[in-house]
């Protein structure tokens, strides 16, 4: 197929070179621009989904002869700071390589693909014909549905995975989000709305806020619409911890304090704070008394963790620790951290200890501290419903199939929204747990040493991946690939912010045979024999599906609300105020007495749920796999501290590296180092550097210079398929999580 050749031609031309002269700045290929159209102008309304699902900043789009002209934001809309990526998304759309038709392996997998270009009823033949006879063989858990970026069709591809009869459906969110998620319910039990509440990435201070800690979080590059807020809560007193091995903008915009830590020892810090927090009596005894079960266990553990044993463990001055708890009495903290904060090999430990800091302090469930939801709404993450999802009604019949239980057993038991823990599938492959895919923009540089996940896929008897583009270093293992909508080109899901409720419709039509998501599961769904539960597919399966997800919400709206009110929201009102404490009103557990939904009904600070399966209860720090502690023979050989997986302002994870706009902002993959470690190593500004790992691979980068980095510290910046960082990591998964650890580790630099 032509177009898939293009696209490789294309991706060598750039990956090789890092140019972007050449590639033309394209917006419409073989078209002059619109601007000197006469055709008269449209305005539609849509949001952006160039950084991964949130924060859906809001988009004003100018439609000439079918097709976008220019992108605005939208006013009056909650987010509408259009950054370079939202303005790039022009080209996203209309860029010239994109898969438009679906195509079929003609030779090997493993090998340069050669495709044929099929027609949709093939392709969905194909794929009933495979699925169902892995089902009637081996059954049907034996399939695996996976879903990547972007995150909308998690919810129509649980669907289809459960009416099939497969409890294994997968996300990227196996290495992003959820290791918090796993964590807060260990804390305070298994009620999703409780433990995404305090997780939520978007969370931050409010006028109420005594002090705000930034963990882990750059928000002046990941998260730019919420950084003129905070700046205007910090000239009205807020104070801000901000813990980073970087020196980064927002440690210069806002730390009061910043606490320069040694990458992987967050742990520890959080234990330190704890200790002092303790030691000087600023923490709230009451709810100490009343709501924390492990109490003695747990002040007896973080008593060894002195101001100056933590100084020594995470490099932190015993000067600058004390200061930083001494922020925290006068009222609640809140602690914004990274939505995959668990890159670590013992992350859901770390993560549990800082998170134990707010109800320590008495900040949680109170104003200005961390919130659960008022009146939630029956949504899931994905901003559809768990009873579209059909998880109450079918997950419970088959979820002892699941392929996770044996490796991870604490992220299995307490999922009851059916995601797997994907980050094995080399060995769900190699057992025979799974033997086809269906893969939603997955991409296999997600993992840690990413050639064993692009076997799996090539062992699997059949793969099918839907995707934009052809991207040789994934979809050169399956079989089929089939084209995707863009954002602009479907509607499906809706989009919820708090109580408003959006629907989103498509603002142009899908280029060449491209479907939405939500209609290709429909679609195969259908395929499949199960055409009752998908709407028989087809051109109107999406907006029937959206029907039904209004339906589920059980809010006393319809679809044809949303469709009168747009492109305005509809706000489903709460049936009385906002309350507080809700753990005290019995508004947290079912049966609707006192306490939380976790073993004991209190905050574990012990967990009993991890004692029962064999783990330690504490939040027990322990070293990075590799580090000058636990391998001091290896950091003879690797000098200087790994760490990866930080948000650039131009690009979300690998998206966007061939995208003109974005590409001439940052060409070339960077790895950050301090001077004073280039200068010991003969490199300057700009060199071309190797760098390796205990893992013994090898990958280039360009050197920058500059001291964000800590010395004796590295700053990969992932995403680079001529240049994958995770190719220097270890699979040495945190044990109850299963997160790789992408933020620890040894590493050495040379001169190419």
């Amino acid at each position: 197929m032509s177009t898939a050749i293009s696209r490789r031609s294309f991706l060598k031309m750039v990956t090789a070179t890092g140019a972007v002269a050449g590639t033309g700045f394209f917006v419409y290929p073989g078209k002059e621009a619109l601007a000197a159209s006469s055709a008269p102008e449209e305005v539609k309304y849509s949001h952006c989904v160039m950084c991964n699902h949130v924060p859906k900043c809001g988009i004003k789009a100018i439609i000439k002869e079918g097709k976008i002209f220019r992108i605005e934001k939208r006013e009056g809309y909650l987010n509408n700071l259009l950054c370079a990526k939202g303005l790039s998304s022009l080209q996203e759309i209309y860029e010239p390589h994109r898969l438009l038709y679906p195509v079929k392996r003609t030779n090997p997998k493993g090998e340069p693909s050669k495709w044929q270009r099929i027609t949709w009823d093939e392709a969905l033949q194909t794929i009933a014909e495979k699925f169902n006879g892995v089902k009637e063989k081996y059954g049907a858990d034996k399939v695996l549905f996976i879903a990547g970026d972007p995150k909308e069709p998690r919810s129509i591809l649980q669907r289809l995975a459960f009416t099939f009869g497969s409890p294994n459906t997968g996300t990227e969110s196996s290495t992003c989000y959820t290791a918090n998620e796993v964590t807060s319910k260990l804390l305070y039990g298994k009620e999703w709305y409780t433990a995404s509440s305090i997780t939520t990435p978007g969370i931050a201070p409010t006028p109420d806020t005594n002090c705000c800690f930034i963990w882990g979080n750059n928000p002046a590059w990941a998260m730019p619409f919420s950084f003129d807020r905070m700046r205007n809560l910090k000239k009205r007193g807020v104070k801000f911890v901000v813990v980073d091995p970087r020196v980064t903008p927002t440690v210069h915009s806002f730390a009061d304090i910043h606490l320069q830590l040694r990458p992987g020892t967050d742990g520890a810090m959080a234990l330190g704070l704890a200790h002092m927090i303790i030691r000087d009596g600023n923490y709230d005894k009451d709810m100490v008394e009343m709501w924390v079960h492990g109490w003695d266990e747990y002040r007896e553990y973080v008593r060894q963790f002195t101001p100056e044993k933590t100084a020594e463990i995470t490099g932190v001055p015993v000067d600058r620790l004390e200061k930083a708890a001494a922020m925290v009495p006068g009222g609640p903290i809140i602690i914004k951290t990274a939505p995959a904060f668990g890159h670590h090999s013992n992350g859901v430990n770390n993560y549990r200890a800082m998170m134990m800091l707010v109800p320590l302090t008495g900040s949680l469930d109170v104003p200005g501290g961390h919130s659960i939801v008022n009146e939630p709404l029956p949504v899931d993450l994905w901003e559809a419903t768990y009873e579209f999802a059909r998880s109450p009604e079918l997950l419970p019949k088959i979820r002892h199939l699941r392929a996770d239980q044996e490796y991870f057993p604490v992220w299995a038991d307490l999922d009851e929204q059916g995601t797997i823990q994907v980050n094995m599938l080399p060995e769900y492959v190699r057992d025979g747990k799974v033997r086809a895919a269906l893969a939603l923009g997955v991409n296999t540089m997600m993992w840690p040493q990413a050639h064993e996940y692009k076997k799996a896929f090539q062992d699997m008897e059949f793969a099918v991946a839907v995707d934009f583009h052809e991207n040789p270093w994934t979809h050169d293992y399956v079989d089929m690939l089939l084209p995707a909508a863009v954002s602009f080109e479907r509607s499906a899901p809706l989009t919820i912010y708090g109580r408003n409720i959006f629907l989103r419709e498509p603002i142009v039509k899908p280029l060449g045979e491209a479907r939405s998501d939500w209609r290709i599961c429909c679609d195969i769904g259908t395929a499949l024999g199960l055409g009752e539960y998908f709407y028989g597919g087809g051109e109107e399966a999406e907006e029937k599906c959206l029907r039904e997800v209004v339906r589920t919400l059980h809010a006393g709206i319809s679809y044809d609300d949303l469709r009168a009110a747009s492109p305005a929201p509809v706000a489903i009102p709460m049936k009385s105020g906002p309350k507080f404490k809700k753990w005290e009103l019995g508004m947290l557990r079912p049966d609707g007495k006192p306490g939380f939904t976790s073993t004991t009904g209190k905050i574990e600070f012990v967990s009993e749920f991890l004692r029962e399966r064999g783990f330690d209860p504490l939040p027990v720090y322990r070293e990075p796999v590799y580090s000058p502690v636990s391998t001091p023979e290896e950091r003879k050989k690797y000098t200087l501290l790994f760490n990866s997986g930080s948000r650039e302002p131009f690009y979300t994870h690998s998206k966007g590296r061939g995208t003109p706009w974005l590409r001439q902002l940052q060409p070339d993959p960077l790895v950050r180092m301090n001077p004073v470690d280039a200068e010991a190593r003969g490199i300057k500004h700009g060199d071309w550097v190797l760098l390796t790992s205990p893992m013994g691979k090898e990958i280039k980068m360009k050197a920058r210079l500059t001291n964000i980095v800590l010395p004796g510290c590295v700053d990969l910046i992932h995403g680079w398929v001529q240049a994958d960082c995770n190719l220097l990591v270890s699979r040495d998964f945190d044990p109850i999580s299963g997160f790789p650890p992408y933020k620890e580790g040894l590493c050495e630099i040379r001169k190419a």
